[in-house]
């Protein structure tokens, strides 16, 4: 007897062994939501394999960023220029700050002062390892090449042990020529480093970088002057950097770079239902909210009724270590709506009206269930199903308008109890309403976490039926 196989694709055998436990009428009413949305959950695994292979650093992600929304159409609103007859309504901006923050907006074509914005907020940083200002080290009896790292928001912690880890971040380079300086990417293709186990001692461990005994007494001195950054980095580093960047070492002014979880994203499992990835917590969110906008964009509808309102998603890079009430997104609403009021503008209470009719979702990752300490009050959300809506009796948030996205778009949405913190943070300073809904997450604050194959794809959806019909919702939430 000849074994049919199912689809190789990441999730296809995950889908097949679905399909068949679907119920008819479910799998009908599945298809023509789909077919209507046009887009499926599972389109959207490889490409967030990908991205989160591709591009390991908040700088990274937000480069990848502007090069998509530059190929849909958006244009650029530097955050140091005026805005004032640079943006109007129909139009679409992006503007981004240190290169690791980016917020991205759509005006609809029917806008006028004082109307409504839908706003996604997530953040791009992650738990990670950063270089030292000075990270050479020298070598002990061991000759072990060691490299001077610190933790960011908790790095360094056990699930870094005995892992590979690449190294990529952001340089900033110096024009010999002009005097000038241009940051640049950079990302080696081949772990560098390793975070050993510390042998049952609780002390904090170095990564070690290779042996001194592979390089001459010559090659480990140090490059540059005394008091010259390159001067206090490894020799043979510095010249990995400046050669990917093809560029000479006295060109380097300094950098910002951070160890990773070097192994590729992936899908796992038995049937390929599941991905895991290191630097999950965070992207995972704020990837699926500028996909979601994206995809909005290229289903327009803001000449309809109510098209005046601003569908906008900020990523932002310090959330991690507690910038939760970053101003960069509120300041981006305040400038759009100055720029775009003209007369308008000294109108008393125009970003008060704005914010009463606008709503923030919070893009923030909600854990799974373990399935070894599984929630006895079955609260505890499951993978591949849908967002989880955050519940939090302390928090103040208003769930029954996400309750709403999901019946508009026909997702599904899970209830879930937890402490919530970057949307009440920012309502609280904007003065609107706010909810937090994320996609769900196997792993705690570890080097690398789980997601469900189809958990990107549920976020992409939720969160462009979001952006889609908010001025809709808001009309029927209007006190």
């Amino acid at each position: 007897m000849t074994r049919r196989e199912p689809s190789s694709s990441p999730v296809g055998l995950y889908m097949h062994a679905a399909a068949s436990r679907q119920p008819t009428a479910e799998a009908a009413a599945t298809a023509a939501r789909q077919q209507r949305q046009e887009y499926t959950p599972e389109q959207f695994t490889q490409p967030f394999c990908d991205f989160m292979t591709e591009n390991p650093t908040s700088f990274h992600v937000v480069d990848y960023c502007k090069s998509r929304l530059h190929n849909a159409g958006f244009q650029e609103l530097p955050s140091g220029e005026l805005w004032t007859g640079k943006i109007r309504p129909g139009g679409k901006y992006w503007t981004s700050r240190n290169g690791s923050a980016i917020i991205a907006f759509a005006i609809g074509r029917a806008y006028k002062p004082g109307d409504g914005v839908a706003m996604i907020a997530g953040h791009i940083d992650a738990k990670t390892v950063k270089l030292k200002p000075v990270s050479a080290k020298p070598a002990n009896a061991t000759a072990c090449l060691q490299l001077g790292v610190a933790p960011h928001a908790n790095g360094l912690d056990p699930t870094w042990w005995d892992r590979d880890l690449g190294l990529a971040g952001r340089v900033v380079v110096r024009d010999p020529d002009t005097g000038g300086t241009t940051a640049r990417l950079v990302r080696l293709g081949w772990p560098i480093a390793t975070h050993l186990s510390p042998g049952g001692r609780s002390e904090t461990t170095t990564p070690i970088i290779g042996l001194s005994s592979a390089y001459s007494a010559g090659e480990q001195r140090p490059l540059g002057s005394p008091g010259e950054f390159v001067h206090g980095q490894p020799p043979e580093l510095v010249q990995l950097v400046a050669g990917e960047l093809g560029v000479s070492y006295a060109q380097i002014v300094r950098w910002d770079l951070e160890l990773y979880d070097f192994q590729p994203a992936r899908a796992l499992g038995l049937r390929r239902e599941l991905i895991t990835a290191g630097g999950l917590e965070g992207r995972l969110c704020s990837w699926a909210a500028m996909m979601g906008l994206l995809a909005a964009e290229e289903h327009d509808d803001d000449d309809v009724d109510g098209g005046g309102y601003v569908r906008m998603v900020g990523l932002l890079d310090d959330v991690e270590i507690g910038g939760n009430g970053s101003a960069f997104l509120p300041t981006a609403v305040e400038r759009m709506v100055e720029s775009l009021a003209g007369d308008a503008g000294q109108t008393p209470g125009l970003l008060g009206r704005t914010y009463a009719r606008s709503f923030l979702v919070a893009g923030e990752v909600a854990y799974a269930g373990h399935p070894d300490l599984v929630d006895s009050e079955g609260c505890a959300p499951r993978l591949n199903t849908g967002v989880a809506v955050k519940h939090d009796p302390d928090g103040g948030t208003d769930a029954a308008v996400l309750t709403r996205v999901a019946e508009l778009v026909g997702a599904r949405v899970q209830p879930y109890q937890a402490r919530v913190g970057v949307g009440p943070v920012l309502s609280s300073v904007m003065g609107c309403r706010a909810a937090e809904a994320g996609i769900v997450q196997l792993g705690v604050h570890s080097v690398r976490a789980t997601t469900g194959a189809l958990d990107p794809g549920l976020g992409v959806l939720f969160y462009k039926g979001f952006l889609e019909n908010w001025h809709r919702i808001d009309g029927e939430f209007a006190s």
